[in-house]
């Protein structure tokens, strides 16, 4: 059994065969699926789609290119879907300095709120980073208590990078971009992720394994990366599930 930790089916690119989709990753052996809320009606789909289908799990979040979009009232919402049934963490939340319509200060401001939301209602944090690595670390080391009870999704960083943020207790989650031709550099870094901290995620419908590079990323995929991690810990691909969906129980308090 695998759980996809990191899936948005709620996308547009879904609107066509999203049951299908779900009907694929369930047969490929991908049973449960956690779907990321990244947006105030996004964090509302997602919770929708937790009400309808028993192997969905949903999270509410804001992405960081929306801090500038969100007011006391839409913040007041996302606290009001983030203590519905079914909700396991608050994410995705956190910090992207390419490109990013909003400031800095902006989000790093709306960052620190949701941390705060996820102490009140006990619930980890799902962590995008995107070029701020110095920034999103301090943030979590003023903000948190040590250990912090989250995950890094779609790592991407070096060792020095994994080193600390695996100082600050986080379990780390790798996409398929892992099984890109050209992700050596992170396949050696990924190595030294503890076994105990490892998780799994697509980021579907972005970033496909290599086997269907430029085409939608889908939750039954995930099967790819798993058989990556495979190769690299030299273990049997049953046992990186078992470890995966372990952790995932563990963070996110799943009883399945």
């Amino acid at each position: 059994m695998i759980i996809d930790t990191h899936c948005h089916l709620d996308f547009e690119q879904f609107n066509s065969d999203r049951d299908e989709v779900i009907r694929r990753a369930r047969a490929a052996g991908v049973f449960y699926m956690i779907n990321i809320g990244s947006s105030l009606e996004g964090s509302a789909k997602s919770v929708e789609l937790a009400s309808e289908h028993d192997n969905i799990f949903a999270t509410v979040g804001i992405h960081p290119h929306h801090a500038e979009e969100i007011d006391a009232g839409s913040f007041s919402e996302t606290e009001t879907l983030a203590k519905k049934e079914r909700v396991v963490a608050i994410g995705e939340i956190g910090l992207d300095y390419f490109k990013s319509p909003s400031s800095p200060a902006s989000q790093k401001e709306l960052f620190v709120r949701f941390i705060t939301l996820s102490r009140e209602l006990g619930l980890p944090l799902i962590i995008h980073n995107r070029n701020a690595h110095r920034d999103t670390c301090d943030i979590l080391n003023r903000e948190c208590q040590l250990p912090v009870r989250g995950v890094v999704h779609c790592f991407s960083g070096d060792r020095k990078e994994l080193d600390e943020v695996l100082s600050l207790g986080l379990f780390v989650s790798f996409t398929c971009n892992l099984t890109f031709k050209n992700a050596k550099g992170l396949r050696e870094v990924a190595k030294f992720v503890p076994k105990e901290r490892l998780l799994l995620e697509t980021d579907a419908p972005f970033l496909a394994p290599q086997a269907y590079r430029g085409k939608r990323n889908e939750p039954a995929y995930v099967t790819q990366l798993r058989d990556t991690f495979a190769e690299l810990l030299n273990l049997p691909k049953g046992e990186i599930e078992d470890i995966t969906t372990a952790n995932a129980r563990n963070l996110f308090g799943i009883n399945i």
